[in-house]
């Protein structure tokens, strides 16, 4: 696995470490509430981490503040449509989060 697969896999599992809890309490009123906490990073964050440092322009900075407002967004919507209220102070909880964790891990030992 090339050296930007490896880093977007140990971003992924991060991201999804500390943003399925989130959305799994978000979502405790459904059944399979696992598997819609879980799908909804795999839906954003490929996109996060491939196609905006690509496409965005801008520094990095401005790559990761538009990339955050997509995925949470998306998760907000999806959240919404399956009947979560408060869907979009859900996403911007468990994507807080998650870049809270991510920032520092990064910060701190220069990874993912």
């Amino acid at each position: 696995m090339p050296a930007g697969w490896v880093r977007w896999a140990a971003a992924f599992a991060v991201t999804t470490a500390v943003e399925a809890p989130v959305y799994a309490h978000a979502l405790r009123a459904r059944r399979r509430r696992w598997a819609w906490a879980l799908s909804a990073s795999a839906l954003t964050h490929p996109i996060v981490w491939f196609v905006f440092p690509r496409f965005w322009p801008g520094g990095w900075w401005h790559q990761t503040l538009a990339a955050e407002a997509f995925a949470v967004t998306v998760e907000a919507v999806g959240l919404s449509a399956l009947g979560v209220s408060r869907s979009v102070a859900w996403a911007l909880l468990a994507n807080g989060a998650s870049v809270a964790v991510g920032l520092s891990a990064r910060a701190l030992w220069g990874w993912p």
